[in-house]
């Protein structure tokens, strides 16, 4: 008997059926896919940096090296595992030709290197070190991946012929995000280009105890060995590799846990239209006699089909999904070693989602013992109390049309029953302003302010040499000669000492120059001007204990002096860790000088780079715009991809759940239907009403979303991107976000509402007024 009921239940509902085994589908198959992509990026990552064996401690050096000195450092230090220094041959990339494309463009620092006897091995796409024969290339995975070249090329390295043999993975240097990339050639080719290039070292250890790595960083310190670079460590390797897939997966989450939300929601929509609908047979069978539980177990077990049959399509959708967005995973640090384990989990998710579907139909079937038998036999649906609003008379109406008067009056009146929907719309916009505004924060040329340098055109970089005071000049000769030059600012980045709280020193790169020319963004503070003030970057200020108004100690010409902290920033470069001053010290070591340069037009930025790259060949030019394209467009792909996924399920739960919404009301309204068809309101005038109903919850509904979007929003956005080293984020939106996607929805909504009210002209009047 129970089957046959619950079988024809489903057969004469199709719609709700169908709508309810969606959304548990939607539901179980984005917690399925967050739990699997998650688990295969960090399993992936893993894997990686065990198979290359990446340092903890890694020093970045220019210049002179002493390496018996920092073998002797490394012997004495009881937590060094193992300790070498390999060679990085940096290129000009006009001389680096990979088959018919010139690297003159690109961004990235491209040097040459040969395999590692020890660790920090360089991997073919096996996940093996790659040992390549004379005459082989090992080309980065990355330009692989943007068709660059492949396999078989011919490639011409300052003027020798190599075949790309392969490709290449690097722990290191693997993510777009990293500003260096590393080609492998063989040894005896290696000395053969050793001439054409600037040689500099990776100074790398690793430990007994990786979570002494700060320690070992202050020992290294110390000792005042070779320290003119960054400083990275393996945790930031790691944070480095996974950071687009990374953001890409907290977007789907905040989705997901958006959408499971809906997703209950809307199944409380299904169930009470079926009441609404079923509300007189109800009443029949606890006439006949039948109990309770027995009319539970009916819903129970109609509920729990669906949620079985949502859960497996679920978990199955999570499976075909999950295999193009882990491309980008596999590509760059191959297969997880939680493969299984994630779809262990995916399982396990999809059957907790059962569960809770069905502990939330048995809480939500209590209502049952509300329903009158004779009532609901007699009335055929339940009574509905509503506010009177004697302020709000149609006889007192001037300014609207009266179906669009009916339609907010009846939604001001019953507001307990639309609040739902207004709740869904809400989070509907939520999600799909958010990715996108995060999208478009992060492509706009502003959000190099976030970044630790301003807005700007075009940067030139030159590294200390015999010849540096002479270069300098010729730089600053030729910017003030080149009349497309708005203008442009020096700024040198030197290394020197602080003093921590525990009286202990630790290495700072300082920048030094005009920060007013070029503004970036504070989280909080201002830019540094006497020459006694000084800004840090909010890794360093957190390292430091500093907030702004404290005063930190530096060591500079051999001296300590107190500079009062101004500002505080959010910083990407040099492994986050940067500060920002005005002061001038010619003793310290400069590490590299960049200039800033502001042209007229933006748009003759790759023209006025290539210029100054020939009449400045010992300089580095980068167009901002594209270096920034090359470095975030990864991650900017990601997040586009995450923003449309919302954009497409939200749209899909608007117009759903607005249709469920209007059979739901149609459904109760059946009585007042009938009476407004009696005293002559027409079908048309009837959907004129529904749709004001639906138009103007929808109104708010946006307005509610765009409010939480822009605050609530902006800081769940933030969040997600703080492993960028941004502390503070303010949204960024394109015109087409707050005006599109509300017609997007409108368009929709109106759709679902004609679809959902057509049953209402077909109602027949006597049959629905009863005395």
């Amino acid at each position: 008997m129970y089957f046959r009921i619950i079988r024809n239940n489903l057969f004469r509902n199709k719609l709700i059926s169908i709508t309810t085994m969606l959304f548990i589908s939607a539901a179980t198959a984005l917690v399925s896919l967050v739990t699997i992509l998650s688990l295969n990026l960090i399993g992936s990552i893993d894997t990686f940096t065990k198979q290359a064996q990446v340092p903890d401690f890694l020093q970045m050096h220019n210049g002179d090296i002493d390496e018996e000195r920092l073998k002797n450092f490394a012997t004495n230090q009881e937590n060094v595992k193992d300790y070498q220094v390999l060679y990085f041959l940096n290129i000009p990339n006009p001389s680096i030709q990979l088959g018919r494309n010139n690297l003159i463009d690109n961004v990235q620092d491209n040097g040459f290197t040969t395999q590692s006897s020890s660790f920090d091995f360089l991997l073919d796409l096996d996940g093996q070190p790659i040992q390549p024969a004379e005459g082989e290339l090992y080309v980065p995975i990355g330009y692989m991946k943007d068709g660059t070249t492949q396999i078989g090329d011919e490639a011409l390295i300052a003027g020798k012929a190599f075949k790309v043999a392969g490709f290449l993975r690097d722990a290191q240097m693997n993510s777009p995000l990293a500003s260096s990339k590393r080609f492998l050639v063989h040894e005896n080719d290696y000395q053969a280009l050793e001439s054409e290039g600037m040689l500099e070292y990776l100074i790398e250890f690793q430990l007994h105890d990786p979570s002494k790595t700060n320690e070992f960083e202050t020992a290294y310190a110390d000792a005042g060995l070779e320290a003119n670079g960054p400083t990275l460590t393996s945790t930031l390797f790691k944070v480095i590799n996974g950071l687009s897939d990374g953001i890409m997966i907290a977007m789907i989450l905040l989705v997901s846990l958006l959408i499971v939300l809906i997703a209950f929601m809307c199944i409380r929509f299904t169930l009470l239209t079926q009441i609404e609908e079923d509300y007189r047979e109800i009443g029949t069978m606890k006439a006949i006699g039948l109990q309770l539980t027995d009319i539970k177990k009916i819903y129970l077990a109609k509920y729990a089909f669906l949620a079985f049959v949502g859960s497996l399509l679920g978990l199955l959708l999570s499976f075909i999904f999950s295999d193009p967005l882990l491309e980008n995973i596999r590509l760059y640090m191959g297969e997880s070693q939680y493969i299984s384990w994630s779809i262990f989990l995916a399982l396990l998710g999809s059957i907790f989602v059962f569960l809770l579907v069905i502990g939330y139909m048995y809480f939500l079937l209590r209502r049952f013992r509300k329903i009158s038998a004779a009532s609901a036999i007699r009335t055929g649906s339940p009574k509905e109390t509503t506010g009177r609003k004697t302020y709000f008379l149609l006889s007192k109406n001037k300014l609207l049309p009266t179906n669009v008067f009916l339609g907010i009056k009846d939604v001001l009146s019953r507001k307990k029953l639309y609040a739902t929907m207004l709740i869904v719309l809400l989070l509907s916009c939520f999600i799909m302003i958010v990715p996108w505004n995060t999208y478009y924060t992060v492509s706009s040329p502003s959000f190099t302010k976030y970044l630790g340098f301003g807005e700007m055109d075009l940067m030139a970089s030159i590294y200390p040499s015999e010849e540096s005071k002479e270069n300098e000049q010729q730089v600053i000769n030729y910017l003030n000669a080149d009349a497309s030059i708005h203008q442009y600012a020096e700024i040198i980045s030197k290394s020197f000492r602080a003093v921590k709280e525990d009286g202990s020193e630790e290495k700072i790169i300082v920048e030094l120059g005009d920060h007013a020319a070029f503004p970036i963004q504070y989280n909080a503070g201002k830019a540094p001007e006497a020459p006694n003030e000084i800004a840090l970057s909010s890794l360093n200020a957190e390292e430091f204990g500093k907030q702004v108004g404290d005063t930190i100690e530096i060591i500079t010409n051999n001296d300590t002096e107190n500079f009062v902290v101004t500002g505080i920033y959010s910083n990407i470069l040099n492994g986050g860790k940067t500060a920002k001053a005005t002061f001038s010290d010619e003793a310290a070591p400069t590490m590299w000088l960049n200039y800033y340069i502001q042209l007229d037009h933006a748009k003759q930025a790759t023209v006025t780079a290539e210029e100054m790259s020939q009449a400045l060949p010992f300089i580095n030019v980068t167009d901002a715009h594209y270096h920034k394209q090359q470095v975030f467009g990864s991650t900017m792909d990601s997040i586009k991809t995450a923003a449309n996924v919302a954009l497409l399920a939200a749209l899909f739960i608007t117009g759903l759940v607005s249709l469920l919404f209007m059979k739901l009301v149609v459904s109760k309204d059946r009585l007042a239907i009938a009476t407004l068809k009696a005293i002559g309101f027409s079908n048309q005038d009837l959907t004129k009403q529904y749709a004001t109903r639906g138009i103007f919850i929808l109104i708010i509904g946006v307005a509610g979303g765009s409010i939480l979007a822009n605050t609530f929003g902006e800081k769940i956005a933030g969040a997600a991107i703080s492993s960028f080293g941004v502390d503070s984020l303010t949204f960024i939106s394109h015109p087409f976000i707050y005006l599109g996607f509300p017609f997007l929805m409108l368009i929709v909504t109106l759709l679902a509402t004609k679809l959902g009210t057509d049953q209402a002209g077909k109602l027949a009047i006597a049959e629905n007024i009863k005395e």
